[in-house]
């Protein structure tokens, strides 16, 4: 069984078109199990509704805490989860039917994959991830948080609450380190509706060309931090 676990911070206007590509999956082996990380546009009281008009009221289960960012939520959801595959799947995503299913039969032919990720889309924008490369890897941020990762090979700890951004590079490096590596599947199985409150994309050349944009600051402060902790 897959544990889809959504991490969930002021979307209870935006979650429903989540939910709705979950449940129409072709794979319907799972549970969903979302974490509001203490939101303040009164998802407690939004969510019933959602849920019941959607018929999902009896498929969902639902666990509130304050807010302490993704990370904890994540570990939250884990926490209560009881699959041997996980996915971490953000509320601003829009899942290809298939996706569960052809991630799943990724690992299955790739026993010696810890985890499997596709290409996506982020709005118009493509990323084709390409095949899995340590080197690379280790260089930057390269795989999205929606993977399908085998249980066994998720970090005891989970995910740091301590690392604020490019959380899921800080994931799959923790992962390298214990040997574990992943496959490529070179389809796109998801959209990220931009807006989000979790997650946040610049074109390459700002990177560049606009060091002092407070987005690219930020990004190069995260750079450094999860360099220095993983001694790259």
């Amino acid at each position: 069984m897959i544990s889809i676990i959504i991490p969930v911070y002021n979307m209870a206007d935006k979650i429903g078109e989540c939910l709705d590509s979950i449940f129409k999956q072709t794979n319907q082996d799972f549970e969903v199990i979302m974490v509001n990380d203490g939101s303040s546009d009164k998802f407690e009281e939004k969510i019933g509704p959602i849920l019941e008009k959607l018929n999902y009221s009896q498929s969902v289960k639902v666990f509130n805490q304050v807010n302490q960012g993704a990370p904890s939520a994540r570990n939250h959801g884990f926490k209560e989860s009881t699959g041997e595959y996980l996915f971490f799947c953000d509320a601003d995503a829009v899942l290809n039917p298939e996706a569960l299913a052809i991630l799943l039969e990724a690992l299955n032919n790739h026993p010696e994959a810890s985890y499997a990720y596709p290409s996506f889309m982020w709005g118009k924008k493509l990323f084709r991830i390409g095949e899995f490369n340590a080197e690379k890897l280790k260089a930057g941020p390269c795989i999205h948080t929606m993977s399908l990762i085998r249980r066994e090979a998720f970090p005891v700890n989970g995910w740091d609450v301590s690392i604020k951004k490019l959380q899921d590079w800080d994931l799959y490096l923790m992962m390298l380190q214990e040997n574990h590596f992943g496959v490529w599947v070179d389809k796109v199985l998801f959209n990220i509706k931009p807006g989000g409150n979790y997650s946040s994309w610049l074109p390459s050349f700002a990177y560049k060309l606009m060091p002092w944009l407070p987005g690219v600051k930020k990004y190069n402060q995260a750079m450094a931090i999860v360099k220095i902790k993983h001694g790259l």
